[in-house]
């Protein structure tokens, strides 16, 4: 096989990881384990890969020595990784953690057996300045090993808890800073000068003193995660970034004395910037996080930015400059290729940069939304132009070998100090390239951009604004206050201020939530990021103006604000504002409830949510991604609301299994707004797994099911019962040990729905009140009147009843039917007949947040309501039928 058939074939399988990564960034959201998924294809599978080809062929051009097997040891090597990274992958998508063990098993030995064959490879090498280099890609290597034994580790679900955290930290520190910074960081040493077209001997970066700086700031910082001491983790950052520093320092003298003008160049310098600032983060994050577990999440926020700003930028700018290099074909014909890949290279790298920054700036969630498939469209045109340039370089090459005669090849270079093979390629263009219409046309992409999420969401970005209510002449004075926002309360919650004056608030929030402030006249401050200010012009202030948090529930807790005009005239009506009305009241908008229509049958193509239970799952480990989405939901006929869901529907997805089971949940929010989940069933510290998250984050939930019976799940963020009210919960059944098998099981969650307006949220006033519109079974009025639970005369029916609340009890009860079984929080009341052999049960009666089930025999055909015998609950929609057929 020719050397540049070989690197056609080796060279397709990055981009073929790059494309599945740009596939799981696109369809996200359909996914389990969606943002570990997305990290992983980019750096276990593209970035890794790249590595080991790489790094090969570099250690071959410095040492000037073949490598033990060759073309083959290499081609092994990848065939192994690429194996194990496939089984890691589908291990952890599919909770199989055999697989996990395995793939990592074969991802890490890879790692050793690449590191010891490059130390064989040197031990025959003749001394050079630059073979030192090969020793990064050595540890590198071991890094790697280490952190995917910690990844294994990870994975198993029985493991969780503080050490946990610091494993997860070390992962992380291992395999990013350790087998990818490592790599880069040799590679730039000569990559870097020669994508600059600079002198290579001019580079220092190559000094024998950095590694031993790199090794031991791995390695303390190793240590200090095991001893669990934050101070000497702290320790072994600052010792990488030492040696990152000096690196850095030579790279960016080289960058002065010639500046790029490549795509491969600014992508280049892009990546370093942003791998000194990630450093820095995990350093700051490590020492400042007020725990491990505070450190997991704030390092977990990094991650992308690793992913996007260094890793995605260093392969792409790596791989511009080297295909033209290793397809080959002689001058023109690599300045043909390498002018391909360099198309819009300016607009391509400002796009992505400056996407990045907007992206970590406290702006609204849809323009980060809008912003990030910029950015992932932009790094993702190079998937399009490299085999253009293939094909461009295939063509050319075939026109120079019919038109040209053989030349005799060119004479090897004198000494790898003068220039690598990859200095070879030409520049790709004489003169430096127009800039102005890429500057521009890559600015005016990025305020599109952004001006499409604000389109989306304008109150967020705090443009809406209204009039003030009352007409006052300016006394052109103006008073400034400021408003600390913290534990959902405004500070000072009263501002006084002169008739006349122009009220200008400084808002800042010192909560650990997003907040905003909206006030009766209209004038909206948007979305305030916690540790972030704004300022808010109030307008001339003419009368008394009320003010709140407009985020669902926030305004229950408390967080109102007055602005009381001194000297101000009494007028009529004063205080009946906006804030009258519920939080998701729209300012006023008149009540579903005035829709409700409980006599009437919905539409003929109306599907009822599945009430049947199916059996449990025979896997020990159950893993599912739970996702809040907010679904506009039809919850009565011609009534619909806006639901937090959990995976698109309220209740959520019925989990079930049995005593021992593992459930390994992840946990995404694509709300607006802050939630968490709290899963009943599990019983562990809810520090971690039941915090708040802020929309766009995740976090993982593990648990273990000890006990059985019917337990609920739900939204503790506050104001709790909001958030439950509006739809954030749902059913976790663990089968007790010898539960009996029946014919027909089924599964009803009782809840209350408080309306808004149509198409509205829950009115949070209502909630408090405790005065529900509906009472429902899982989630629709009636549903189940319209279309019946069936069974057969003489089937054994158990149905499990779960109260979800947030504030109503439930009497479960089907007319005409008697239960003979009756299992309520864990134990049974009622079995088989009971102690007489003749009992039975009429109702299972239920607090809040309590579940068990009941089973019966139908003697005869016919239809048999169920209801909650809280009558009036009955009324509003907690009702059903099960139809009876011979």
């Amino acid at each position: 096989m020719n050397r540049r058939l070989w690197h056609r074939i080796t060279g397709l399988l990055t981009p073929v990881w790059l494309l599945l990564t740009l596939i799981a960034v696109l369809i996200h959201r359909f996914i389990p384990v969606a943002p570990w998924l997305m990290v992983h294809l980019l750096f276990l599978g593209a970035v890794s890969t790249a590595i080991l080809v790489w790094s090969q062929h570099f250690a071959d051009t410095l040492l000037r020595h073949p490598a033990p097997g060759g073309r083959v040891s290499l081609g092994a090597r990848l065939g192994v990784h690429t194996l194990g990274a496939v089984l890691v992958i589908t291990g952890i998508v599919g909770g199989w953690w055999p697989l996990v063990l395995a793939g990592g098993i074969l991802v890490g030995a890879n790692g050793l057996a690449h590191a010891v064959l490059l130390f064989r490879q040197s031990r025959g090498a003749l001394p050079g300045r630059f073979a030192p280099l090969v020793r990064y890609y050595m540890a590198a290597g071991i890094a790697l090993a280490i952190g995917v034994t910690l990844g294994v580790l990870m994975a198993r679900t029985d493991i969780d808890g503080g050490p946990a955290e610091r494993m997860y930290i070390a992962h992380v520190g291992f395999n990013l800073l350790g087998w990818v910074g490592l790599t880069v960081i040799s590679t730039v040493a000569l990559l870097w000068p020669t994508v600059l077209h600079a002198r290579v001997q001019t580079t220092r970066a190559s000094n024998r003193g950095t590694l031993p700086l790199f090794l031991a700031g791995l390695t303390v910082l190793g240590t200090g995660l095991l001893i669990d001491a934050r101070l000497v983790a702290a320790a072994g950052v600052l010792l990488y970034l030492v040696g990152l520093g000096m690196v850095l320092v030579e790279a960016v003298r080289l960058a002065r004395r010639s500046p790029a003008l490549t795509f491969a160049g600014w992508s280049l310098g892009a990546a370093l910037a942003w791998f000194f600032a990630c450093v820095l983060g995990f350093g700051l994050i490590v020492t400042f996080a007020p725990s491990w577990v505070a450190a997991t999440d704030r390092l977990g926020q990094l991650v992308p930015v690793f992913a996007v700003g260094f890793a995605a930028q260093i392969l792409l700018g790596a791989l511009s400059y080297l295909l033209p290099v290793v397809l080959g074909g002689g001058p023109s014909v690599s300045k043909a290729t390498a002018a391909m890949l360099d198309r819009g290279a300016l607009f391509r790298v400002i796009v992505v940069n400056v996407g990045l920054v907007l992206y970590l700036l406290p702006v609204p969630s849809l323009v980060k939304v809008t912003v990030s498939l910029l950015v992932v469209g932009t790094l993702a045109s190079f998937l399009v132009l490299m085999p253009r340039a293939l094909r461009l370089n295939r063509r050319l090459r075939g026109a120079t070998d019919a038109t040209t005669p053989p030349v005799p090849p060119a004479r090897p270079a004198p000494s790898v100090a003068s220039a690598p093979s990859v200095a070879s390629s030409p520049s790709v263009a004489s003169s430096p390239p127009r800039r102005t219409g890429p500057i521009v046309t890559a600015v005016g992409a990025l305020l599109l951009a952004v001006t499409l999420g604000i389109a989306m969401d304008p109150a967020a970005a705090g443009i809406a604004r209204g009039a003030a209510s009352v007409e006052t002449a300016s006394t052109g004075h103006t008073t400034t206050v400021d408003v600390v926002m913290k534990d959902t309360r405004f500070s000072p919650d009263t501002i006084e201020v002169p008739v006349g004056d122009t009220l200008v608030i400084n808002l800042t929030n010192d909560d650990d939530m997003v907040h905003n402030l909206v006030l009766a006249t209209g004038v909206v401050s948007g979305s305030v990021a916690p540790g972030t200010s704004r300022q808010v012009d109030a307008g001339i202030v003419g009368a008394d103006v009320e003010g709140w948090c407009s985020i669902a529930g926030h305004k229950v807790l408390g967080m109102v604000l007055t602005v009381v005009a001194v000297g101000a005239e009494p007028v009529a009506g004063d205080g009946a504002t906006a804030m009258d009305h519920g939080s998701g009241s729209a300012g006023g908008a008149p009540s579903a409830a005035d829709d409700l229509d409980l006599m009437r049958e919905p539409d003929a193509d109306f599907v009822a949510r599945d009430p049947a239970l199916g059996a449990a799952d025979a896997a020990t480990v159950h893993t599912l991604t739970m996702r809040v989405e907010n679904v506009e939901t039809e919850v009565s006929p011609g009534v619909t609301q806006t639901l937090w869901t959990f995976n698109g529907t309220a209740p959520g997805p019925t989990l079930h299994g049995t005593v021992g089971d593992v459930f390994d949940i992840t946990f995404v929010n694509d709300g607006s707004i802050q939630h968490s989940i709290d899963f009943h069933a599990g019983a562990l510290a809810p520090d971690r797994p039941m915090r708040s998250i802020n929309p766009g984050e995740s976090l993982t939930y593990r648990f273990t099911a000890t006990r059985s019976g019917i337990w609920l799940y739900h939204c503790s963020t506050m104001p709790m019962s909001v958030h439950i009210a509006n739809g954030m919960f749902g059913a976790v059944i663990i089968d007790p040990a010898g539960l009996t098998q029946v014919d027909r099981e089924y599964v009803l969650v009782q809840s209350e729905l408080y309306l808004g307006p149509q198409g509205g949220e829950a009115d949070a006033d209502k909630v408090t009140a405790q005065f529900p519109d509906l009472v429902v079974f899982n989630g629709i009025a009636n549903q189940y009147g319209a279309r019946p639970l069936t069974a057969k005369v003489g089937e054994k029916v158990r149905i499990w009843v779960l109260d979800a609340g947030p504030n109503v009890g439930s009497s479960f009860h089907v007319v005409g039917g008697q239960f003979d079984t009756v299992f309520k929080e864990g134990d049974y009341l009622l079995r088989d007949g009971g102690s007489t052999g003749t009992g039975g049960s009429q109702v299972l009666d239920l607090a809040v947040a309590q579940g068990g089930f009941v089973e019966m025999t139908f003697p005869e055909a016919g239809s048999y309501p169920f209801v909650s015998h809280v009558m009036s609950d009955a009324e509003k929609g907690a009702r059903g039928v099960v139809l009876v057929s011979p």
